[in-house]
């Protein structure tokens, strides 16, 4: 992989921009060199990770350089001192253009590893707006003001607009934008490429205040390729 694209970076963390595709910690019988922290360690030296994204999700990640600023940060991010923001797109038109989704979440015991809506569950609450409607589908800015596994995408879920690639909770491995063209015609015996094969979520914008120079640190992840080729098409052929 060519060199990670570091978003802010002083002597006591980094944050970086990671794609879609590679785990952030180490797999199950995985190295450590082929995850996220792995790659970055190769380029600045040891990392300690203060949080996780999903593999198939792309965007911000924050580490600490040293086992202080781990705790600092670690501490920080526990206490919701945070501000993280997301780009989100769905399956269908969402007619409220902003939203809070306040429900609890719980692991899913028929599905280990799996989030569900359970009235016991522990307090999770996602604010969303409306960036984009398209026939089809809707891009969304959203907010996470706790962070549950799998929050964002079992919330948008739960109000009837899953994202449009979500193999776990939507059932969709990929999206072909010729799904929803009027009068696509296509030759059976060619495979056309997905528009995007991956989790349709970015993690786009990170805040804190930095707990040694205690200065206010706010960074944006630009859209993936991929984000923006689909939107484009959605514009063009999903109106």
């Amino acid at each position: 992989m060519s060199q990670i694209p570091i978003i802010f970076e002083d002597e006591y963390l980094v944050i970086a921009n990671k794609p879609s595709g590679i785990a952030n910690i180490p797999e199950r019988n995985g190295s450590r060199e082929n995850s996220f922290v792995g790659m970055l360690e190769s380029q600045i030296g040891q990392l300690f990770v203060v949080h996780r994204i999903d593999k198939q999700t792309s965007g911000i990640l924050c580490f600490a350089k040293t086992e202080d600023v781990h705790k600092a940060l670690s501490l920080i991010f526990e206490n919701r001192e945070v501000e993280k923001e997301y780009f989100a797109v769905v399956k269908g038109n969402v007619l409220e253009p902003h939203g809070i989704i306040n429900e609890p979440l719980a692991e899913n015991p028929a599905r280990p590893g799996t989030m569900k809506v359970y009235a016991k569950g522990k307090e999770a609450i996602s604010e969303y707006w409306v960036n984009e409607n398209f026939k089809h589908a809707a891009w969304l800015r959203v907010k996470i003001y706790t962070g549950r596994m799998h929050q964002i995408r079992v919330h948008l879920k739960s109000i009837g607009h899953p994202l449009l690639v979500d193999e776990i909770y939507a059932g969709t491995k990929n999206f072909h934008i010729s799904s929803v063209m009027k009068n696509f015609k296509q030759n059976l015996e060619e495979e056309t490429r997905p528009t995007i094969a991956r989790t349709t979520l970015h993690a786009a914008k990170l805040g804190f205040i930095h707990p040694i120079t205690k200065q206010s640190i706010s960074v944006e992840a630009p859209l993936p390729k991929d984000f923006e080729v689909l939107l484009k098409l959605l514009r063009k052929n999903n109106r």
